[in-house]
């Protein structure tokens, strides 16, 4: 499984942790950085993991910074992407089974390695149910889709 991971300065050094950790259980880790603890700003990371999951370059991403919050908006304008920003394993579990979670959005200012390792372990291994929650993730997409052919409308005129 590939998966696609970023951070900002906030979350360089919990990032740095969890790679270590994801390709130690064999998976492939597109780190996009952040490279250190100087300052940058989280959609520049946002955007470049929410559009390799998009895009299916990675199957799934992970994003971290001080609290996940400002990282999940920004992803969540990558059309394609269903970020949810958790603090739970509870949490990363429902993301994935009903709402087809595809970017995980986390705090490291919130949890520690090991609860932030343990999150991240749920929500990779978690699938997606289908079935009646299919049909919401369905209209999910469609409010995407429709917003997008609004704003070519606009751009247009």
């Amino acid at each position: 499984m590939k998966i696609a991971l970023g951070a900002d300065h906030a979350g360089f050094e919990l990032k740095q942790k969890l790679r270590e950790r994801l390709e130690r259980e064999g998976f492939e880790v597109h780190d996009r950085g952040t490279a250190s603890n100087d300052s940058v700003d989280y959609p520049d990371f946002a955007r470049m993991v929410g559009e390799e999951v998009a895009s299916k370059q990675a199957d799934l991403g992970v994003l971290v910074c001080g609290s996940g919050i400002g990282m999940a908006m920004a992803a969540n304008k990558v059309p394609g992407v269903r970020a949810a920003n958790v603090s739970s394993e509870y949490e990363a579990e429902m993301s994935r089974r009903h709402n087809d979670a595809n970017v995980l959005a986390i705090g490291a200012r919130i949890l520690d390695e090991p609860k932030a390792a343990a999150i991240v372990g749920k929500f990779l291994q978690t699938q997606f149910e289908g079935g009646r929650h299919q049909r919401r993730v369905d209209k999910i997409g469609e409010i995407e889709r429709a917003e997008m052919e609004k704003l070519a409308a606009d751009q247009r005129r």
